[in-house]
């Protein structure tokens, strides 16, 4: 997996994956023309985008909805290092669920790569050219 980030101006960046695109910008108290989300914000989306998918694709394979379900991801700012902590992902199916399946909706959304990545530490590496 890859993305290409390039910087158009100001405190705005173009990211490029495959043939999406899509940019990244600040607040204006921040510098920026707050013309797209911050990065915090599309990280949050990423968490977000990726539990929805596997509990769509729960739903959809029990034959319960096949579309519909929404999500809402927060997350405080944390500081000493400044990071994002305290995330709460909240996940509304479209449709009544038994317990069962509620329980088996949450365990779907586990499984998510974002969130399982965020559960362990992943190994950064930074190059300057």
């Amino acid at each position: 997996m890859e993305v290409k980030l390039t910087h158009p101006g100001k405190m705005r960046f173009r990211i490029e994956a495959r043939q999406h695109v899509i940019e990244s910008d600040q607040p204006l108290e921040n510098g920026g023309e707050d013309l797209a989300m911050t990065p915090p914000e599309l990280f949050l989306a990423s968490l977000g985008s990726c539990a929805a998918f596997y509990a769509a694709q729960y739903l959809s394979s029990r034959k319960l909805a096949d579309h519909g379900v929404e999500v809402s991801v927060t997350a405080e700012k944390l500081k000493d290092p400044a990071r994002m902590g305290d995330f709460v992902v909240k996940v509304k199916s479209p449709v009544s669920l038994t317990e069962d399946q509620r329980l088996g909706i949450e365990r779907s959304v586990h499984r998510c790569l974002i969130h399982q990545t965020l559960l362990t530490v992943p190994k950064i590496a930074i190059e300057v050219a």
